[in-house]
């Protein structure tokens, strides 16, 4: 079981990870602890619209948080608060509920369904998703008509 969880595809995506760093002009910023293990994922954005124009992100997780945040840096470039959200959603009731895999660009989180059997690795797991959706909406808020009075 635990050769599921940690497979060779996880393992590689947790030792590539795109995108570290910090934005230089991020509008929005945002970090997520796990209490339980303290995995910590913080994220940087910048957009256009509605969509992710550029992304950073700093990952001290374990491997799957990593993996995770490997999938999302490598396909979070055009992506909209819509697909980000849903795709958090989608993933977090595939780990908690059983629920089917997140579709489209994030697709690739398929691949951590046997997390689901260790709810004590679902918060780490989630971070950089739930780090990003913040980020992107405080960047709206900031770049919006109404946040930038």
């Amino acid at each position: 079981m635990i050769d599921d969880l940690y497979s060779a595809k996880v393992l590689a995506l947790a030792a590539n990870l795109p995108r570290l760093g910090r934005l230089a002009h991020a509008q929005g910023s945002a970090e997520k602890i796990s209490k339980l293990c303290g995995s910590r994922v913080l994220v940087d954005v910048a957009i256009d619209g509605d969509r992710v124009a550029d992304f950073a992100q700093e990952v001290k997780a374990c491997a799957l948080g990593q993996a995770s945040a490997s999938v999302l840096g490598a396909n979070v470039l055009g992506a909209s608060v819509h697909e980000l959200e849903s795709a958090r959603d989608q993933f977090r009731a595939m780990l908690k509920e059983g629920g089917s895999p997140p579709d489209g660009r994030f697709a690739d989180l398929a691949m951590l369904a046997p997390v689901k059997d260790y709810p004590a690795r679902h918060a780490s797991t989630l971070l950089a998703f739930e780090a990003v959706c913040e980020a992107v909406r405080k960047a709206m808020a900031r770049t919006s008509p109404a946040g930038a009075a």
